[in-house]
């Protein structure tokens, strides 16, 4: 027997969606729901939640498949506007990684770099009807004789384009400061010498991993917004660490779980992927993402209902310790406190500067309750759960 006074399914839910009955509030919304009616009220009344986020996530990319070509090619080497994919694929396929530089850009030898474009920003132009020039080289087969092709293409050429993510989604991240006395440039931001600003990169009480702590809903199989369309959770993301040191609540304080996910590019838009020049580190791609939490049970709808007072995470000087692998917190901050605009550190009042827009990710939250209750985005049931 359950453990749980509620107790609801996939199927039920889904079929409520189709039925128009369907109750969805976001991660915002179900904080005071939770607070004035108590955990079972709000499951046996709120259906979903819905979360979202919006932020630089490196670690994602696009397979591209751009067709036969004749006389056919196996191309070894591909530039997508001077930015090189990986080809060591099949014939016509290749795979753009959004912190790739243009080949000709001077990197850091010009200190500090400004890394106007990158693969990125090739993502972003497909989305946008662009027209890059793809150039190919080979070393030539029987099958394959070309040795070099080069075309314009555009997103609808493409036979297909997939967005494939190895990891999304971070669940909690550092708060970076600087305490050395030169500026230094990270994936984090520009940092101020002496602590003169403190960076930190997640949506809070509306990022979609916080509101399920222990993956009870999230997993292989969860459908969710990605970069304007429909994708899905397709495995733990790459460094995903979820035995790390959580509050009472079950909250990670330090970076904890992460995800891997895919969806069709072409159903995607440039407003939810875009790309970014980080100065003097590099390129990147900005990602919209939102996952539906079902209320199953009582248990999920008091996760959901965590606030920024409730989330922490650990403030790491990047000018010297991060780098150079020192595993050292200067202390801990909540989320409240950094969407304030101001922390403490060592007795000083520090700015605070989100690389993580929380417009957008209330905006996808919105997008993502509508897409539910218009009855055109259905809840995806995990066919195995993130590892704990």
């Amino acid at each position: 027997m359950s453990k749980h006074k509620v107790n609801k399914t996939y199927k039920e839910i889904n079929d409520k969606i189709r039925s128009g009955k369907v109750v969805v509030v976001t991660a915002e919304e179900i904080i005071d729901i939770v607070d004035k009616k108590g955990p079972v009220e709000a499951a046996e009344t709120i259906d979903i939640v819905t979360t979202g986020t919006f932020a630089p996530m490196c670690s994602s990319g696009a397979f591209l498949n751009f067709g036969p070509v004749t006389p056919g090619i196996k191309a070894s080497k591909v530039w997508l506007n001077n930015v090189q994919a990986y080809a060591g694929l099949a014939a016509v396929d290749c795979y753009i990684g959004a912190t790739e530089p243009c080949e000709d850009d001077p990197l850091n030898k010009v200190w500090p770099g400004e890394f106007n474009y990158g693969g990125g920003h090739v993502i972003e132009d497909l989305l946008s009807g662009k027209k890059i020039h793809l150039k190919a080289t080979a070393y030539g087969t029987s099958c394959y004789p070309s040795r070099k092709y080069e075309k314009k293409i555009t997103l609808d050429s493409l036979r297909s384009a997939i967005l494939c993510n190895p990891r999304n989604g971070y669940q909690n991240y550092n708060c970076a400061v600087n305490l050395t006395k030169k500026t230094t440039y990270t994936y984090m931001g520009t940092l101020k010498p002496k602590a003169g600003n403190a960076n930190y990169c997640s949506a809070g009480e509306l990022s979609p991993l916080f509101n399920d702590p222990y993956y009870k809903t999230i997993g292989i199989g969860t459908r969710i917004f990605l970069g304007g369309g429909q994708g899905f959770v397709t495995w733990q993301g790459t460094q995903h660490n979820p035995s790390v040191e959580r509050t009472e609540k079950g909250i990670p304080i330090k970076p904890a779980g992460t995800i891997s996910v895919t969806g069709n590019l072409k159903d995607m838009s440039p407003k939810w992927l875009k790309g970014i020049s980080l100065q003097g580190y590099g390129t990147s791609l900005a990602v919209g993402l939102g996952i539906p939490i079902p209320l199953l049970n009582e248990e999920i709808a008091g996760f959901t209902a965590i606030s920024n007072s409730d989330l922490f995470t650990q403030i790491v000087d990047y000018g010297n310790d991060y780098p150079n692998g020192v595993n050292k917190s200067l202390g801990q901050v909540s989320y409240a406190d950094l969407n304030s605009g101001t922390i403490t550190l060592n007795g000083k009042e520090v700015p605070t500067v989100p690389l993580s827009s929380m417009v957008r990710a209330r905006e996808i939250a919105y997008i993502l309750k509508e897409s539910i209750l218009n009855g055109t985005f259905f809840l995806g049931e995990p066919q195995s759960t993130l590892p704990v």
